[in-house]
């Protein structure tokens, strides 16, 4: 039996999800964190493409791999960005890769 002071009726979607399957469990905050993060590669890499004109085929042949590796980096669930391929990428669409380090504490930004 639970003591203390009731918690108010949320019904914002967002909290009812958070408070039921990630708050208390910094595992599953740090897996969300994780997704993010290659969610916002994906995106990134597909809005430098269509705003360069190009497909993924095309976009292939400048970085030297194959249309279902870009496929792929294009992918939220994909998890293999490697450094060097950002790179790649960036340079065939004439851009730079930039990374930053931040606070493992910190919240991650909610979309």
């Amino acid at each position: 039996m639970r003591t203390g002071k009731k918690r108010k009726p949320i019904t914002d979607a967002i909290e009812i999800i958070h408070r039921r399957h990630y708050e208390g469990r910094p595992q599953r905050i740090a897996e969300l964190a994780e997704a993010e993060a290659d969610d916002t590669v994906a995106r990134k890499i597909y809005r430098l493409r269509q705003r360069a004109g190009l497909t993924q085929g095309q976009l292939a042949k400048l970085v030297g791999t194959t249309t279902s590796v870009i496929s792929r980096l294009e992918d939220a669930d994909y998890q293999g960005h490697s450094l060097a391929m950002l790179r790649r990428v960036a340079d065939a669409l004439n851009k730079r890769v930039e990374l930053r380090f931040v606070d493992a504490n910190r919240k991650p930004k909610v979309a």
